[in-house]
């Protein structure tokens, strides 16, 4: 049995680029930066981050593109691939995260969550009035059945 899975939080480092297709899908494409911390073999305390190539296809990448900003903190699981092309007799390679599916981090302190990410109890109650129940209690041998 073989395994490509990856699973990644981190923040965007830019807006999400979405293209279309030429069979009219959408393509989105945008990296993640994601930290880790530790201590060399001094004991001082070092940062090292990491950029993923992030591309997402269809539905995905349209909501990617309408609701992920730069900055904002995502959660990606997906797989790797590599392609690769030769430009000028020179050989590149592109290791990139194709996502599977993605979600929200926390909104940010100044804007809302989309309405897309938003959890039920964050949604806007509707207006007018609240039902109101009565204040006496119910006896269970009331109950017909």
């Amino acid at each position: 049995m073989y395994i490509n899975k990856v699973f990644i939080y981190g923040n965007l480092t830019r807006d999400p680029e979405v293209k279309a297709l030429p069979s009219g899908s959408q393509v989105a494409s945008f990296s993640v930066a994601t930290n880790r911390t530790y201590k060399d073999q001094a004991g001082q305390q070092q940062d090292q981050v990491e950029y993923h190539n992030i591309t997402m296809f269809g539905r995905q990448a349209e909501v990617a593109g309408q609701y992920l900003k730069k900055g904002r903190p995502v959660y990606i699981e997906g797989r790797l691939q590599t392609r690769n092309w030769e430009k000028d007799g020179v050989k590149h390679y592109r290791t990139e995260v194709i996502a599977d599916r993605f979600q929200f981090g926390p909104s940010p302190r100044d804007g809302a969550a989309p309405a897309a990410a938003a959890a039920p109890a964050q949604q806007a109650a509707p207006t007018g009035d609240a039902i109101q129940y009565p204040d006496e209690d119910i006896n269970p041998e009331d109950i017909p059945f």
